[in-house]
């Protein structure tokens, strides 16, 4: 059956390709966004009220979205600033200057260490897991606070959530639609996840380190680190080393609960910001005494002004390719044909139908097909699309049906999942004070790279 293309699919690939070139051009996208969310609603619903309308009913949408991700982000901030001011900071960190002395070593560990607690847990409660205690780490030893956010983004939210070996929701999702066992799945996406995860991650450290030697990189970030109005009391020498061992031990206790409650995503995020929220509180009466409970307050104000700061510019773009799903119905209405599954997965589907069938086509429209449904923001909204036009592939092609769909959700979840789409991409980069859309543009050439290779890959192992 035919996918029917409308005004509206035309429209947001428009508006796709413009946002994508305001980005390449360094330029700000929150008015293109707008504009281009104006122009769907119109066009779905010809009402200019409604129209007009659908843009702050959009933005409500992608506060709503991001919103649990905006408050961890807030509260890790606050109970970062206490951590520095207090001098916590300082001698939590001391243990690990004794064996990160390099930025590549700290490179290489954050990356890895991000990349074996999100197969267990998934990246984002790992990112905030990794990013209060070895940011300053790495800082101090010389890697931008971009490139810890580089490692932290492309180990955690692409090698470990593309493979997803251990939770196996991605390759569930994928396997179901394509109706072979996830076993295969996951059988097929190993050679994938490490050619796509070892080119995209060296390339990035070269170009990373290629650039710090040229001095491209200033070691600011946008969390400001100024002392507070009131100081706090001093903490005697037993007392922070009694905390700097409590803190640590909460968020490893944290890990065990995750595993033996089998807590994921947003549960284990709510677990880690339940955690901080308490060594926040904790820490704030200890050092302020009387004072604390203003203070606790005023570090909540800081957090939430930084996170607010940090998701400011997101908002729009973010309102804009959450049209692109099921955000279209929620925000302007059931106007789509009543055969489509989104915008994003309709154009994914139409771009199947128009190619030629064989290994090396297949696999390069597969990983096309991944890329396009990623570009909603989420990684997983169009990976069963992908298994379905893999069946389809392999079917017509004669074999490859594990690879074909391996490949279709790497590429999904790459490119989706939160290392090239801004919004995507927030925690790592809020934790570690950085612009997101900075980021996902390190990180563009070298997941460009990593994914054309894999592609070559794919095509010989189909």
């Amino acid at each position: 059956m035919g996918v029917e293309l409308t005004a509206l699919h035309w429209i947001y690939v428009s508006f796709i390709l413009l946002i994508i070139a305001f980005m390449v051009m360094r330029k700000d996208t929150s008015l293109v966004c707008m504009i281009g969310i104006f122009l769907l609603a119109v066009t779905a619903t010809g009402s200019l009220t409604a129209s007009i309308s659908s843009i702050f009913q959009s933005f409500i949408y992608a506060i709503t979205e991001l919103l649990p991700t905006i408050l961890v982000i807030s509260i890790i901030v606050a109970m970062s600033k206490l951590l520095t001011v207090t001098g916590m900071n300082d001698v939590m960190i001391e243990p690990f200057t004794k064996w990160i002395r390099t930025p590549a070593l700290a490179y290489w560990t954050i990356g890895i260490l991000m990349m074996v607690i999100s197969w267990f847990f998934w990246p984002s409660p790992a990112v905030a897991l990794l990013g209060a205690v070895l940011l300053p780490v790495a800082v101090r030893v010389g890697l931008p606070a971009l490139g810890v956010a580089m490692a932290m983004n492309l180990f955690g939210h692409g090698i470990a959530l593309s493979g997803d070996f251990v939770i196996q929701g991605a390759p569930k999702l994928t396997a179901d639609a394509a109706g072979i066992p996830v076993s295969e799945v996951v059988s097929a996406s190993v050679p994938l996840v490490f050619v796509m995860g070892a080119i995209t991650v060296t390339t990035a450290f070269f170009l990373l380190r290629r650039d710090m030697k040229r001095g491209k990189f200033i070691q600011t970030t946008l969390l400001s680190m100024s002392q507070t109005e009131t100081q706090p009391h001093l903490l005697s020498k037993r007392m922070k080393a009694m905390l700097a061992l409590l803190i640590p031990l909460l968020f490893v206790l944290d890990v065990i609960a995750m595993s033996y409650l089998d807590l994921q995503g947003g549960e284990a995020t709510a677990l880690i910001g339940g955690t901080v929220i308490f060594i926040l509180s904790l820490l704030s009466v200890l050092a302020y005494k009387k004072k604390s409970l203003e203070q606790i307050t005023d570090l909540f104000i800081h957090g939430f002004q930084f996170g607010f700061k940090v998701f400011g510019p997101v908002i729009p773009i973010a309102a804009f390719f959450y049209l692109g799903d099921s955000g279209f119905h929620a925000i302007i209405g059931d106007f789509l044909p009543k055969s489509s599954h989104g915008i994003v997965n309709d154009l994914g589907a139409a771009l199947s139908q128009i190619v030629p069938l064989n290994e090396e086509i297949g696999a390069v429209t597969l990983a096309g097909v991944g890329a396009i449904t990623g570009l909603d923001g989420s990684g997983f909204s169009g990976i069963s699309l992908v298994g379905s036009i893999a069946k389809l592939f392999a079917t017509a092609i004669g074999t490859g049906a594990a690879t074909l769909t391996a490949l279709g959700q790497i590429a999904a979840i790459w490119v989706g999942g939160g290392t090239l789409i801004p919004w995507a991409l927030i925690p790592a980069a809020a934790i570690c004070g950085v612009d997101p859309f900075e980021l996902a543009r390190r990180n563009l050439l070298p997941v460009t790279i990593g994914l054309v290779a894999t592609t070559i890959v794919a095509m010989f192992l189909i």
